[in-house]
């Protein structure tokens, strides 16, 4: 049976987006996303935010690399992909990164258009039909 790993964040960049290429010559953007929770507490209003790391790749990559910038708003959807790895001092490090297949630039110009990872002819998510 198969199953399913799906994330959709709503959030502002945090960092400019950094695009580099494997040595295969694959482009490759990831940039820091982060997303604010407002709750309300015995009256009183707090906020809690939550960072995310996104990961976009091929024409993602550079689309994401041309339209969005630090404090630009964005809706994200893809996988997540947890990893490790050994760092130069010998500790064993953790990541949690969003794999985009698919970004909304949610306060861009209109010539911005929906990016997807699907390309020409993917199904791209209107802002109405977001479920929240």
């Amino acid at each position: 049976m198969a199953g399913l790993n799906k994330i959709m964040v709503i959030g502002n960049l945090g960092t400019d987006p950094e695009m580099r290429y494997t040595p295969s010559g694959q482009p490759v953007t990831s940039f820091r996303l982060a997303t604010t929770r407002v709750y309300n507490v015995d009256g009183e209003r707090r906020q809690e935010t939550e960072w995310f790391t996104v990961v976009a790749w091929a024409r993602l990559a550079e689309q994401a690399n041309q339209f969005l910038a630090k404090g630009r708003r964005a809706y994200v959807e893809g996988r997540l992909r947890s990893r490790s790895w050994e760092g130069r001092d010998g500790q064993t490090r953790f990541v949690n990164e969003i794999i985009a297949s698919q970004i909304l630039f949610l306060d861009q110009p209109a010539e911005a258009p929906a990016a997807s990872a699907e390309g020409p002819g993917g199904d791209n998510v209107e802002v109405e039909d977001l479920p929240f």
